[in-house]
């Protein structure tokens, strides 16, 4: 079930925040205050409980949407992997307070890795949109030129082997041949799909 943030803080997380606040770089100071503006909040909120058609109402409680928001912020602020994400926020103190983590259990690399792809493209445009606004109203920047770098989103990949390149271009040519075949119809040799018999093989290579 969504969440828009944990439970209020119990007694150990007001000290560990005690702790850590003076540990925090100056820019996670600045992020933390931006990063309470209700309207990105809602914007991550509202896309995490899109995921699935009872998110809202059913299932055990998912990692509320002001933790996502941080912890995808503090992964493109250090260039970090999922993998690295999941490990520093675990042993860290001023990241666990920073991300609203607390003493609650640090997600997995795969469930970050899922929560980051779960937010798309269009959303992450709405947020960099709305911290633009508020550069804006805070005199930061006036708004007319903005310029960004690009990022990635990481997926596992299909390891290209030279036996399952063979298989991938063998299903590419037979689909495209299904393709033809239902264009012109039976004409000259029958096609006949070997897709089974080389999966086999790709297999045993």
């Amino acid at each position: 079930m969504v969440q828009l943030r944990h439970s209020q803080q119990n007694l150990g997380e007001v000290f560990f925040a005690r702790e850590a606040e003076p540990l925090m770089e100056a820019w996670m100071r600045e992020a933390d205050e931006i990063l309470e503006d209700e309207q990105l909040l809602d914007l991550v909120y509202e896309q995490l409980g899109r995921r699935y058609p009872q998110s809202r109402k059913r299932g055990r409680n998912s990692t509320p949407a002001e933790v996502v928001l941080r912890l995808m912020v503090l992964k493109h602020a250090r260039n970090w992997s999922y993998d690295v994400l999941e490990r520093e926020v675990k042993a860290n103190l001023v990241y666990r307070m920073f991300t609203r983590i607390g003493t609650e259990t640090v997600p997995d690399a795969k469930t970050l890795g899922r929560l980051g792809r779960a937010l798309g493209s269009k959303i992450v445009e709405q947020i960099h949109q709305r911290l633009v606004d508020i550069a804006c109203q805070r005199h930061v920047v006036e708004g007319r030129k903005m310029r960004i770098d690009t990022t990635v989103t990481e997926v596992n990949i299909h390891y290209p082997t030279d036996s399952s390149l063979l298989g991938d271009g063998t299903r590419v040519l037979t689909r495209i041949m299904k393709q033809i075949s239902d264009l012109v119809g039976k004409q000259g040799t029958r096609l006949r799909d070997r897709l089974r018999t080389i999966g086999r093989r790709v297999m045993q290579i």
